[in-house]
């Protein structure tokens, strides 16, 4: 079972990932187990675009990387280690703070933001 107390650490430490990207994405939600951030209105899907969130679930802590759904390509490349955290297309799972697969989660969380900037998503 899951170490409960390591969630908060877990979660701290992924959403500061999220939070560089604060200035240029809007704060749509913000408590003590999750942090949701939106990208710009998006003329192609004619509504707002999500971005990215972080949630303290009940068995690990889920960093969501929309980026990443709409253009798969951002995943080629990335290592064995990141990939064994994805569940489904989008949301990478943690219980324990892995600064070697953080570390490789600020570097595609950054592509991501990139590619939405050059796509006119944000």
């Amino acid at each position: 079972m899951p170490n409960q107390d390591d969630f908060q650490t877990v979660f701290k430490k992924l959403k500061s990932i999220l939070k560089k990207h604060e200035p240029h994405l809007t704060v749509k939600g913000n408590t003590a187990d999750a942090y949701y951030l939106d990208a710009g209105f998006s003329e192609k899907y004619k509504r707002v675009v999500f971005f990215g969130s972080v949630q303290i679930k009940k068995n690990y802590v889920s960093y969501y990387l929309m980026p990443v759904y709409v253009f798969s390509e951002l995943l080629k490349g990335i290592s064995p280690g990141l990939k064994k955290r994805m569940q489904g297309k989008s949301c990478f799972n943690f219980a324990t703070v892995d600064e070697q697969i953080f570390s490789e989660l600020v570097q595609l969380t950054k592509k991501g933001f990139d590619k939405f900037k050059k796509e006119k998503l944000i």
